[in-house]
């Protein structure tokens, strides 16, 4: 099936109006206060959540 009448020039564009880029979202981690995101291991100190905790190995 095809549509009947084109869609216009309008009714195209808001149609893509919510699919714009979105900055990531960043928490702080409650166990450094750094930034990360969420649900995820905190890249500075491998918090995770109470009882997890990542080990981290540097590589500088």
């Amino acid at each position: 099936m095809l549509p009947v009448q084109r869609k216009t020039r309008t009714q195209s564009r808001k149609g893509r109006s919510h699919q714009a880029m979105r900055r990531p979202a960043a928490v702080h981690c409650p166990n450094c206060g750094t930034a990360k995101f969420p649900h995820s291991a905190c890249p500075e100190c491998g918090y995770v959540r109470p009882g997890l905790k990542l080990k981290l190995s540097k590589d500088e």
